[in-house]
């Protein structure tokens, strides 16, 4: 190893005499390689210092560090990128290939062995190129059939834009209700629900003065109430689903307080069917009947989504039939968010007058009343008006929307099982679901605390194990086992818990009342698995499996 000398590259640096000090040989020569010659440029009279020979063993110097960067074999077999396969999988193969080629003023001394191993490696780099070729061959062919499967041909409806699609608020809203499921409404049923409450409010208000209330008016009060917007096609949607709450009009001779609204235009006139009054008078919009109004609106629009509801249920296999009264609840496949919209109702629309557009409309309309010169140069502004123009570029058609077609079935994973085996899997769970859908809210209370109670029964051993008591208060029962249970419940529905776990285990939990307390009492020489197994029997056999 030769060792550079820094005070060597200073002395012949710096201004004045030249010390030329000696080179100390630090390397002890081969005899069996013939020693490297110094390059001519060394002996030569440049201020530049020589090159130091390269090491024993190299025929070329080391490239500097920042071109020793080179991509590993991982950056070169990502399929990211496209010239994978035209990229070497050996980063150093270039640099083997230059170290096995000898130098132009040296003869090739290499061994047999020296050249086994080169051919080797080079065709161990030459194999692993090729297997990443074949796989990044692979995945663009998987790339471009996954593309080709999600066309909008492929699916039989036309691609819609990212920014139309619902947010997930919007397209998850029944998932996220608080308190047990239940017929919840979709996002968009809800937010007309709203807009009815709004319009109704308004139209009240309106109403109970003895104003007319238009459209304009409600829309106005509407946007403010709820910060979105109300146009007519809502209105349209209010009258789909409740034709009896309103009655719609186009009057005009409507008394408007806006510059461009003339009182001779036709404008829609919003009216509240009432019952009448038992005294005869004006039927007013109080609470009690906007609230009334209200409930019925919901439950219209309930029933709008049973509709969906039930057909969903005929298409399943084997078809299920719920009847709509014991109905308590939706499938649980059926997505309520995925109903479609209510289809708006037919406005009436202002009567179409009669307009004067052309000359010879009006020469036909007032020729009696007009001069003969007036009536011969409207005769001439016609004929002019009446020569062919030249005819406009010709308007686009817009493609009509395919209706929605329903999903393919998805191939069978079933293969090799046996039909009656399916049948009766199918049939139990179309039964556990009818069962699901038709239980009360009190059954769902009582199942949800039979799931909780082999749980309290562990930390209720530990609480009487704790205290080192025969008996508890049932006050002090429960503030122990509300600070030890992992779920947040309060003393009152802890207690809840506990009186149904005696009525389920009298022999291993029993209350006692004492004058004005109640007391439990615990068995801790009961076997606590078979105590949880019990629970989880019963839990099952009330849920109907």
């Amino acid at each position: 190893m030769e060792q550079r000398r820094v005070t060597d590259f200073f002395a012949r640096r710096r201004p004045g005499p030249r010390i030329v000090l000696p080179k100390l040989a630090c390397r002890t020569p081969s005899p069996a390689r013939p020693a490297l010659r110094a390059p001519d440029s060394a002996t030569s009279g440049s201020r530049k210092r020589a090159r130091p020979p390269a090491a024993p063993g190299r025929d070329q110097a080391r490239p500097p560090a920042r071109r020793r960067l080179r991509l590993s074999a991982d950056a070169v077999s990502s399929p990211s990128s496209p010239e994978a396969p035209d990229i070497p999988a050996c980063p150093s193969l270039g640099q083997k290939i230059k170290k096995s080629t000898p130098a132009a003023d040296q003869p090739p001394q290499l061994t047999s062995s020296q050249n086994q191993d080169t051919i080797s490696e080079l065709a161990s780099c030459l194999q692993r190129a090729r297997e990443l070729g074949a796989r990044v061959r692979v995945l663009k062919s998987s790339a471009q059939d996954a593309g080709e499967s999600c066309t909008p041909e492929a699916k039989g409806r036309p691609e819609e834009p990212c920014g139309e699609k619902a947010p997930a608020y919007q397209r998850f809203h029944a998932l996220a209700q608080p308190g047990p499921p239940g017929l919840v409404l979709p996002y968009k049923y809800q937010v007309l629900a709203e807009m009815f409450r709004s319009m109704d409010t308004i139209v009240g208000m309106l109403h109970n003065r003895s104003e007319t209330p238009t459209f304009a008016k409600v829309q106005r009060g509407v946007q403010d109430m709820m910060r979105r917007r109300f146009e007519e096609r809502n209105v349209g949607q209010i009258k789909t689903v409740y034709p009896a709450s309103y009655c719609f009009r186009q009057e005009r001779g409507v008394p408007t307080f806006k510059d461009g609204v003339k009182r001779s235009d036709y404008q829609l006139t919003i009216e509240p069917l009432l019952e009448q009054e038992a005294d005869g008078a004006a039927p007013q919009l109080t609470a009690s009947r906007l609230l009334q109004r209200r409930q019925i609106f919901s439950q219209k629009l309930v029933e709008h989504v049973k509709e969906h509801h039930k057909a969903f249920l005929a298409s399943l296999r084997p078809p299920m039939v719920v009847p709509e009264d014991q109905l308590t609840r939706w499938h649980p496949r059926f997505n309520v968010d995925e109903v479609p919209d209510i289809e708006p109702a037919v406005l009436p629309q202002p009567p179409a007058t009669e307009k004067l557009t052309t000359a010879q409309e009006v020469l036909a309309r007032a020729r009696s009343l007009m001069s003969p010169r007036m009536e011969k140069a409207l005769s001439q502004l016609a004929l002019r008006s009446a020569e062919p123009s030249s005819p406009g570029p010709p308007r686009p058609a817009l493609p009509d929307t395919p209706p929605a077609t329903p999903p393919a079935a998805s191939p069978s994973a079933l293969k090799g099982v046996s039909q009656d085996l399916l049948e009766r899997v199918r049939a139990k769970e179309a039964q556990k679901q009818l069962a699901q859908m038709t239980r009360c809210p009190e059954q769902e209370q009582r199942l949800q605390r039979l799931e909780r109670l082999p749980e309290l029964a562990r930390v209720l051993r530990s609480v009487f194990v704790s205290e080192r008591k025969p008996a508890l208060s049932m006050e002090v029962a429960c503030a122990r086992m509300v600070g030890s249970c992992r779920t947040a419940m309060s003393p009152g529905e802890m207690e809840k818990h506990l009186l149904l776990l005696s009525e389920l285990l009298p022999d291993w939990l029993s209350l006692h009342h004492i004058r004005t307390d109640t007391y439990v009492k615990l068995d801790k020489a009961a076997d606590l698995a078979s105590i949880t197994a019990r629970l989880a029997r019963q839990a099952r056999a009330e849920e109907g499996l």
